[in-house]
């Protein structure tokens, strides 16, 4: 099963570039048949730019999730701690084996969706 992520354009590109090795969420998806991500590249690029593999899943306290992680994550501690300032553990993605699509697909076309707040299951037919 895949789910489709909205994922800051910054932080999408990353991903498939190599520097983001992680990605971090305040929650996750409770479907634990979920192996991979579809990337849907948010405002202003909104389009479907790739997809990865989910290696694992971390979840611990913010510290600690940021030690494991602050070498790929991607993006700076200050950016870490506002993005979590709410709550006292996160979640971080494990990404592996990206691939960016040579021409970027339509959310709305090529999978039926809208974008989705925080991820949507993608059902596959």
């Amino acid at each position: 099963m895949k789910v489709v992520l909205s994922i800051k354009p910054e932080f999408a590109f990353k991903i498939f570039d190599g520097s983001k090795k992680f990605e971090f969420r305040k929650s996750i998806f409770k479907n634990e048949n979920v192996k991979s991500v579809i990337v849907y590249a948010s405002s202003p690029v909104q389009q479907v730019i790739g997809e990865f593999e989910i290696e694992d899943i971390l979840n611990y306290d913010l510290q600690t999730l940021w030690t494991l992680t602050q070498e790929h994550s991607g993006i700076s501690e200050d950016y870490y701690y506002k993005y979590f300032a709410d709550k006292d553990q996160g979640f971080a993605i494990k990404i592996r084996n990206t691939i960016k699509y040579k021409k970027p697909k339509c959310l709305r076309a090529d999978f039926k969706l809208f974008p989705p707040q925080s991820f949507a299951y993608l059902t596959e037919k």
